[in-house]
């Protein structure tokens, strides 16, 4: 009896151990569970923006049909990036632009295709800050940084700063700096930049604009200043939404046209151009032009600058041409300028024959335009944005934003654009008030002079060692335009809107 009370004992006990060691597996068994749920949670939760979506869609119970179509917009908005370009680096290229928005946009595609074809680090171009409209404006104020960079990458690696190292050196003072040689071919910076870059590890172009030349460069650098002017540089996303506000408005009320009219202060002070105006005027101007010790013409014959097409139309000779150009008195016009120097008062012949003008700051409130006073170059995108969407674009004088503009509706499949021919009409219209000239013979001659000038197809002007008197590439980028369509061969300016 004790044997088997003491054998009754032992499995008793052992009974207990393996009840305890059961306990002990269950136990570990749900602490493990719930270790590897949390793990699940927390990596789901941090690859929810990627993941997220997709293993939602399965669920719409889950969600409101709004949340739905959502999260469908966000998975069609995801756009396929290139592949990566690989090469050596060579170093570093920072670029200084100057001027105003489209004299430096020129440049960036220019730099674009330099840094591309030198195998070097394109650092995000710095905008000029210093000229006489002292826009504050930074690269991403005005343009969107990150699409810029990525959709680039497989031609140049481009970078938002230096690596710190070599920040360090350049805050110090040590940056190789220099003003690249004006329209020079890609040989001048593969020979003359390249080795620079090379020795010094970053080198600083402190003045960009106009140094890669319009005509003699291969087929592909041609394209990619293309492919960065219409495809890469795009503006940030509150100036798009602002821009397409203005031009929904303008829809909303049939077609429209847009006239760069260049009549601002500085536009005429630099250039000298001061007729119509009164003698207080005048002397404004010219003493507006020597404070500006960079504006190197000082003396300038107005008279005869204007005879020699070399002046901007004032708003009265405008409104003389769009009427003799049969333009509907009623059509939408939309001022795509600055400030009219002498404002209303030179401004009434042309409100008097077309009354519906329009500006940025008439259709938007004051309110929508706040973030951008003061900040001329983000002002100058949204009349690009809506002169880019005209149904006719019509330049006063061939500035950098006419010739960008003009460059761009050719890209866009040839958008009429009146590219008028000022030394003529300036001739036109002074017989015409001084009486020599009737209405209609008058009308009849600015109408035969303009039935080509309309952003049609033309092959670029070239003329060998003289490239500032030869056609702006940026205006008539031949090398990257669609396709001509024979269908549209008899497709003229059409300006009986």
């Amino acid at each position: 009896m004790v044997f088997l009370k003491g054998d009754e004992m032992k499995a008793e006990k052992l009974k207990n151990a393996m009840l305890s060691r059961s306990r002990f597996q269950i136990w570990m068994i749900r602490a493990t569970t719930t270790v590897l749920l949390w793990t699940c949670v927390v990596q789901l939760t941090a690859l929810g923006d990627i993941w997220g979506p997709r293993l939602l869609k399965g669920w719409p119970s889950c969600f409101t049909q709004s949340q739905a179509d959502h999260s469908l917009h966000i998975e069609s908005r995801k756009v396929v990036l290139p592949p990566k370009r690989y090469y050596k680096n060579n170093g570093y290229l920072m670029v200084s632009c100057n001027g105003g928005l489209n004299q430096m946009r020129s440049a960036i595609c220019d730099m674009v295709a330099v840094a591309r074809y030198m195998n070097v680090t394109l650092i995000v171009p710095e905008l000029d800050k210093t000229s006489f409209w002292a826009d504050p404006s930074e690269f991403e104020d005005i343009f969107d940084v990150d699409h810029f960079i990525s959709s680039l990458r497989d031609e140049v690696r481009i970078l938002k700063e230096l690596p710190p190292r070599l920040k360090r050196v350049s805050e110090q003072g040590t940056l190789f700096s220099m003003p690249p040689v004006s329209w020079s071919d890609i040989s001048y910076y593969l020979n003359q930049i390249l080795p620079l870059v090379k020795k010094h590890k970053v080198v600083h172009l402190n003045r960009t604009d106009a140094r890669l030349a319009n005509n003699g460069l291969p087929l592909d650098i041609q394209k990619l200043r293309c492919r960065v002017n219409y495809h890469a540089l795009r503006f940030t996303s509150q100036i798009e939404e602002l821009g397409r506000r203005v031009i929904n408005q303008l829809r909303q009320n049939g077609p429209f046209l847009v006239l760069h009219l260049r009549y601002e202060m500085d536009m005429l002070a630099f250039s000298g151009c001061t007729h119509g105006c009164t003698k207080q005027e005048v002397d404004e101007l010219t003493e507006m032009r020597y404070a500006y010790p960079w504006w190197k013409e000082k003396v300038i014959d107005s008279v005869q600058k204007r005879k020699d097409g070399l002046c901007p139309l004032t708003p009265e000779e405008t409104a003389l041409i769009l009427q003799a150009l049969d333009f509907d008195k009623n059509i939408q016009i939309y001022i795509a300028a600055g400030a009219i120097y002498g404002g209303d008062r030179r401004m009434s012949s042309l409100s008097s024959a077309f009354p519906n003008i329009v500006r940025k700051e008439i259709l938007l409130g004051s309110s929508d335009l706040k973030p951008f006073r003061n900040h001329s170059s983000q002002m100058a995108a949204l009349d690009y944005m809506v002169s880019l969407e005209s149904d006719v674009f019509i330049p006063t004088y061939d500035g950098n934003m006419a010739k960008v503009v003009e460059g761009h509706r050719r890209f866009l499949g040839f958008k009429k654009t009146v590219l008028l021919d000022r030394k003529l009409l300036v001739d036109l219209i002074d017989q015409y008030t001084s009486g020599s000239l009737s209405w209609d013979h008058f009308s009849l001659a600015v109408k035969q002079a303009h039935q080509n000038r309309n952003g049609s197809r033309q092959t670029r002007l070239v003329i060998p060692d003289r490239p500032k008197e030869e056609d702006y590439f940026y205006a008539n980028p031949q090398e990257c335009l669609p396709p001509f369509d024979d269908d549209n061969e008899d497709d003229a300016l059409r300006i009986d809107m």
